[in-house]
């Protein structure tokens, strides 16, 4: 459902009646001419101090800086003549999920510096490192002193953002905008199935009862480009449906494969270029290799790279066949509309054998200060179970941000949402070219009915939130939602 006006930052209603009207304006606004006008801002969102790293059970406490973080702000506005159409502001931010209410509380930071603005239309999404700081309170325990805690690096964290956005949003000039599709193959699903029909992440691929991968891989890179009037490269999404979890285990900062991916474009296409990372559908995906790991290393040492290198020198391969493409239709006059719904989804039951099970093992975690992130991820099981007990569970509010950009459509989500769900949206959607954009939130792992069925972490219920009957009823919805942005197709 269409998202109604601000009520407040925490809660928004919504309303069929409303999403009767703006299906039925669909057409007339995406027929008229309207002038793109784009906007960028680039800023540091590193810690100057040693910071608790997300993304890992253990506790991990950053040694260096290897690589800047970064949040990339890129505003978005169509007009005919003086009259508005429809805007956006996406950010794209090396962490590992969007947490602590950030995104609420940058639309309230920047409620009066943004005049014209319809702040709802701001998503911030994550790239995943595992090398970037903590942002929440209370989830690993932490030395007493010579750190950064996550309070005051969220507050820093808060201020570069919002600025990001406001400096975005101020620098809007006209534009052009293209679209792209390159292949390089970035993502391995990481879930292995044994003969008895269980499955693991990471498990061994090598053992006499391994039976091969779970799911699918998404080799597809789509990319947009945009322009200044000038014809000179000002900005680049580029949308890759795996994590950038190459360094995952490292106690550095580190923006993973984006910081080479940027570095190179840079260097190709001048130092100002922005470069947004998108995260696809993903849950089940790793860059990790899986099998063949002896050979592909053998051939990555004979030419000289990293793995890091050989990563970014596919995506930038990838991004270049996009761009010999699209720089051949520049467009400056094209459908945008943005969307932003609250869709309910189920969420996933607790058995009580799990319940059982993991009671008995957050008494031991207890016990042991270096269990406590393990701990207080199980702990959130025993809560779930007993509010269903007693009836106070209530769906899960998503939001989700459905946007039509000529003939591009981009969707978010904020899981690590399983691959095959984004292949469905692909599929199923009348765009051109489909941008699945999730981890915009927190991120817990939403797996399909195969995955639920062969358990292992990201499949049980520790690790989602929401179960794949939610998962299938947010991609059903977010298909419709897309679609009705193509009405006459």
């Amino acid at each position: 459902m269409v998202r109604t006006p601000r009520l407040s930052p925490r809660f928004r209603s919504t309303t069929l009646f409303l999403l009767a009207i703006a299906v039925s304006s669909f057409g007339a606004r995406a027929s008229r001419a309207s002038e793109l006008y784009v906007g960028g801002s680039t800023v540091s969102i590193t810690p100057n101090q040693p910071v608790p790293l997300a993304g890992q059970m253990r506790t991990r406490i950053s040694q260096e800086a290897r690589t800047e973080i970064t949040a990339t702000a890129l505003a978005i506005e169509t007009r005919d003549g003086d009259q508005v159409i429809d805007q956006a502001v996406m950010v794209s931010c090396d962490l590992a999920v969007i947490r602590g209410g950030l995104l609420d509380k940058v639309r309230e930071r920047l409620q009066d510096e943004m005049p014209g603005f319809d702040l709802d239309k701001i998503f911030i999404s994550a790239t995943h490192t595992h090398t970037a700081p903590v942002v929440l309170e209370g989830n690993y325990h932490l030395p007493e002193e010579g750190i950064m805690f996550p309070r005051e690096y969220f507050a820093y964290l808060l201020e570069q953002v919002s600025q990001a956005v406001k400096d975005a949003w101020n620098s809007r000039q006209p534009a052009q905008v293209g679209w792209g599709l390159g292949h390089a193959v970035v993502a391995y699903n990481r879930r292995s199935v044994y003969a008895d029909g269980h499955a693991a992440m990471y498990g061994s691929t090598t053992v006499p009862e391994f039976r091969g991968i779970e799911g699918y891989e998404d080799h597809g890179v789509e990319v947009l480009f945009f322009w200044n009037p000038q014809d000179e490269l000002i900005a680049t999404a580029i949308n890759v449906a795996c994590p950038a979890q190459e360094v995952e285990g490292d106690s550095s900062i580190d923006a993973d494969f984006w910081h080479p991916v940027r570095e190179t474009l840079r260097e190709k296409y001048g130092n100002e270029l922005l470069v947004l990372g998108w995260i696809g559908a993903a849950g089940d995906q790793s860059p990790h290799l899986r099998f063949r790991k002896q050979a592909e290393d053998r051939m990555r040492e004979l030419r000289g790279l990293t793995r890091l290198e050989e990563i970014s020198a596919r995506i930038v391969q990838a991004w270049e066949t996009a761009y010999t493409g699209a720089k051949q239709e520049k467009h400056t006059n094209v459908p945008f509309i943005h969307q932003v719904h609250t869709f309910q989804l189920p969420r996933r039951e607790v058995t009580r054998q799990e319940y059982d099970e993991t009671k008995a093992v957050v008494a031991k975690m207890l016990q042991d200060p270096v269990q406590h992130r393990a701990m207080v991820w199980n702990r959130d099981v025993l809560d779930r179970y007993e509010r269903q007990q007693a009836g106070t569970v209530e769906p899960f509010l998503a939001e989700v941000h459905t946007i039509r950009l000529g003939d591009v459509a981009i969707a978010t989500n904020e899981f690590e949402l399983f691959t095959q769900f984004g292949i469905q949206m692909k599929a199923r959607c009348k765009a051109l070219q489909t941008f699945v954009v999730q981890l915009a939130g927190a991120g817990t792992y939403i797996p399909t009915p195969q995955a639920a069925a062969g358990g292992g972490y990201s499949a049980v219920a520790a690790s989602n939130e929401v179960g794949h009957e939610g998962g299938q009823v947010l991609t059903d919805e977010t298909i419709a939602a897309l679609n009705s942005l193509w009405p006459d197709n």
